[in-house]
């Protein structure tokens, strides 16, 4: 009998799920010793030991054995998680798949109807959500490109930039440069609050906003920046001239921008064609925002400052907008 049920196994999912049974201060008797069983006979104890230990008859845990075959988990009142087979078989999985990478499903119901049609197989709605799951699929939001992207120039942009930083020397840096025009207005945000409360937040009236130049340093997450009245090719040149002297002992300052008309104004240029200039501009391809990292500064930003907050005036807006950049990002 004891070479019988040395073949017992469990999954890694079945043995955390069983420890933890067993674990629990409230737990039936019965559900305890059945779980219990099964960690002792894959631990390797034969099947005599484990019915003195646990004072049960032999043909008791033969039959626990064929429940727990048929059942799995649930045979302790827990859900079982283990991968198994489902309704369909290997080739129509992969059949699936392979449909469903072509021409991604916008909801369940296609996929019902789908496996309906094709595999004549019912199932419902949560159920063709978890086969997509087992199928490696994930629920989610495309993002949006822009339909004049070049992915020709955004890669060459990439090596470019790429070749950059693998020769980049000890007194040289690199920024990112954008601009942000956060707006006096309350925004609400998703967060967690008392269940059962109406949640409301107050809003602004108005519609002033601050206009802000600035640059961040990826290595140290310095951020120079500028404000004033709008952008234009005086906050660039105040900008890069505020980067120069904040960095002296660089030699070299690369600057990426957008094509922004007032980065490549005329009355800009004759400034950075100057010989003692270190100010180097490198611009972005057309249509990659996402090419440019300090954009999720400016998210970081909202999320800490314009979330779920009000402020009652412009001055108390301005001032916690410049907090943020003075204080919270270097401290934080």
């Amino acid at each position: 009998m004891s070479k019988q049920y040395k073949t017992v196994s469990l999954s890694d999912e079945q043995r955390i799920a069983l420890e933890a049974l067993c674990r629990r201060r409230k737990v039936d008797a019965l559900v305890w010793k059945r779980a219990r069983a099964f960690l002792l006979l894959d631990a390797g104890e034969d099947a005599g030991t484990v019915c003195r230990i646990l004072d049960i008859g032999p043909t008791v845990l033969t039959e626990w054995r064929f429940a727990f075959a048929g059942a799995g988990l649930s045979f302790f009142g827990l859900k079982d998680y283990s991968q198994r087979q489902g309704h369909l078989s290997v080739v129509q999985e992969q059949a699936v798949r392979a449909h469903f990478t072509a021409q991604p499903a916008r909801n369940a119901d296609e996929v019902c109807a789908y496996v309906l049609a094709e595999c004549d197989q019912n199932y419902s709605t949560s159920g063709a959500a978890k086969l997509m799951r087992r199928l490696g699929f994930a629920y989610k939001k495309p993002q949006l490109l822009p339909a004049q992207a070049d992915e020709a120039k955004q890669a060459a942009f990439i090596a470019k930039y790429e070749a950059l930083m693998n020769g980049l020397a000890a007194d040289e840096m690199v920024v990112f440069s954008d601009a942000v025009h956060p707006e006096h207005q309350s925004r609400p945000a998703h967060g967690w609050f008392p269940k059962g409360q109406k949640t409301a937040l107050k809003a602004t009236s108005g519609r002033k906003r601050l206009n802000i130049q600035g640059a961040l340093d990826l290595e140290t997450f310095q951020f120079t920046f500028v404000e004033g009245e709008k952008i234009n090719a005086q906050t660039t040149r105040q900008m890069l001239e505020k980067l120069e002297r904040n960095n002296q002992t660089k030699t070299a300052i690369h600057v990426f921008v957008d094509n922004a008309r007032y980065h490549h104004a005329k009355i800009l240029q004759p400034w950075l064609d100057s010989p003692e200039r270190r100010v180097k501009l490198h611009f972005l391809p057309a249509y990659a925002p996402h090419l440019n990292p300090i954009e999720r500064l400016w998210g970081v930003m909202h999320k800490w400052v314009t979330h779920n907050r009000h402020y009652a005036t412009f001055n108390q807006f301005t001032e916690a907008i410049f907090d943020f950049f003075r204080k919270t990002l270097p401290e934080k």
